[in-house]
């Protein structure tokens, strides 16, 4: 029982530690990193109160270096789903009943916990279970992951202060329940703050949850699920399990107590999930909450206006970091003819000095592709296109995968505007450039809105004010979040709510308010102090 009104003030944003040499975060990195890499860790499930191992181990082994084993995961199948649902059930009454103060300290803790001691580890095992780089990891992995957390507290408590209206004789409260039955939260491999954050948004509400990370990304995942059982989280909130999709979702999406389903990933995917539910409506006790980010097509658009400066760093850092791995990464590009083949220049120069290699070496600005399925698919694109006479590659197109899955990155020009690399998700490090007619700026704006079916980030790069304007208007729906003379990357939490909606998406907005809306329900009560007594009203009189 609440016995005061309690403070959960707007935080500050994680500040991004910059592992400079000399530095004491570099030097305890570089510790940890050496730690982890000597030791294979085992790797189980978290079901309720139990590790739970399985006679099916699989390898994790680093992108850049598929020589070396981190460690083995136990991969679970369909009664360990069962479990993981049943494990989330029996923790329900307790948790939801919770006082709102002890479950928001379990997240601050556990913020805290990853900004001090766990910081090295967060940024470690991402970077090597999932190839990034120190600074990609430290703004994923810890900033980006300890906002998460912090500011969802902050939002849920300013939704639970709102309250409605009261007239004389009257009190109107209303409460804000979590779902009734269990959430399903199922990540990506790119980001391991959205690992984090998509189930523990929704357990911050009071839901309990199921949770399956991509089996790319699980060596951090379950580094994070071990702070989260260290901050006091109970045991079965938030289950932690490693299935394939096929077998989750058959037994997921025909539960009774399905209650929602928290998702980042493919489009395609996403789109199966949503046809499945629909067709399972008659067997739920409530309709399900489907909050989905998807896919991405990302574009820069460049004004004859432009500092090529600007373009080519945009570029640079936005299609090629993180291997373009992003789902916000820059993949397409429309640049005016006054100033091509300047961008152009600075665009292979750039390629040219980047070093890429593992992540150990704190110089390379390049690491690894995700695995070998990622990067055969990746190649085939360049492949086609370095024969195809549509296409000419700029810079890049190297590919190797003896050692590590290595892709250089790749500039293609695209001769015809609806050239397929302009149009298809690749989810790597090539980026297709259209040149244009600097006196066709409006119409290439509607190319850019009619391209591709997604909608997730865009971005404007101009001195021209008008020019702005118009791309602001115009490309309204091509990108939920839109970026003026700036990469398309680098959403921060609580300053640029991330999500895009047409096949990216919901939009509903990951780091703000607008999310854990999504995972309460509310319940209006009404409290009558002095209750009528007789059923007639004064208009029944007749005098």
């Amino acid at each position: 029982m609440s016995l005061g009104t309690f403070s959960y003030p707007l935080p500050s944003n994680e500040p991004v530690l910059n592992y400079a040499p000399g530095s004491a975060e570099r030097k305890r990195l570089k510790e940890v990193l050496a730690e982890l890499k000597n030791q294979e860790v085992d790797v189980p499930m978290f079901i309720g109160s139990k590790e739970v191992r399985t006679n099916k181990k699989t390898a994790i082994n680093p992108p850049h270096e598929i020589g070396h084993t981190l460690g083995y995961f136990h991969e679970g199948n369909a009664k360990h789903v069962q479990q993981a649902i049943e494990a989330a059930l029996a923790a329900k009454e307790n948790w939801a009943s919770l006082s709102w103060e002890n479950r928001a300290t379990i997240f601050l803790k556990a913020a805290d916990l990853i900004a001090t001691k766990y910081r090295p580890y967060m940024n470690g095992t991402t970077m090597l279970g999932q190839s990034k780089n120190a600074y990609q990891a430290e703004i994923d992995a810890a900033c980006e992951l300890i906002d998460f957390l912090r500011f969802n507290v902050h939002f849920l408590s300013e939704i639970y202060k709102q309250q409605p209206i009261s007239s004389p004789g009257i009190h109107n409260r209303l409460e804000y329940r979590p779902l009734e039955g269990f959430v399903l939260a199922i990540t990506p491999f790119n980001f391991t703050a959205i690992g984090g954050n998509l189930p523990t948004s929704a357990a911050m509400c009071g839901n309990v949850v199921v949770w399956k990370p991509a089996h790319t990304q699980i060596y951090s995942a379950q580094m994070f699920m071990r702070i989260m059982k260290e901050a006091g989280l109970p045991d079965g909130v938030i289950n932690l399990i490693y299935v394939d999709g096929p077998t989750l979702g058959n037994i997921c999406f025909n539960h009774r107590d399905f209650a929602g389903v928290h998702f980042t990933g493919s489009t395609a995917v996403f789109n199966m999930m949503w046809e499945t539910i629909g067709k399972n409506m008659a067997n739920y006790k409530s309709y399900p909450r489907i909050v989905g980010e998807t896919g991405g097509k990302d574009f820069v658009v460049v004004h004859k206006s432009a500092d090529p400066d600007v373009v080519a760093t945009a570029l640079l850092r936005g299609a090629f970091e993180f291997q373009g791995q992003k789902c916000s990464a820059a993949s397409r590009a429309y640049i005016p003819s006054n100033m091509a083949e300047e961008v152009k220049k600075k665009l292979i120069a750039g390629i040219k000095s980047f070093k890429i290699g593992t992540v150990e070496d704190f110089t390379n600005f390049i690491n690894a592709a995700i695995d070998e399925k990622s990067f055969d698919k990746i190649k085939a694109y360049i492949d086609n296109a370095k024969k195809d006479p549509k296409a000419e590659i700029w810079a890049g197109g190297r590919c190797d995968k003896k050692e590590g899955y290595f892709i250089q990155p790749t500039v293609i020009e695209a001769k015809d505007p609806k050239y397929v690399t302009m149009c298809e998700e690749i989810f790597g490090p090539v980026l297709t450039v259209y040149i244009y007619n600097p006196n066709q700026f409006e119409k290439t704006l509607e190319l850019v809105d009619s391209t591709s079916p997604y909608a997730l980030t865009g971005s404007i790069i101009a001195q021209d004010r008008n020019a702005v304007e118009l791309a602001t208007n115009k490309l309204r729906n091509a990108a939920g979040n839109f970026y003026i003379n700036d990469k398309p990357t680098g959403a921060v939490v609580g300053q640029q709510p991330f999500g895009g909606a047409r096949a990216s998406g919901t939009n509903d907005k990951a780091g703000s308010i607008l999310n854990l809306y999504r995972w309460l329900t509310a319940r209006t009560i009404k409290e009558t102090f002095n209750p009528p007594v007789d059923y007639q009203y004064p208009f029944l009189q007749e005098k």
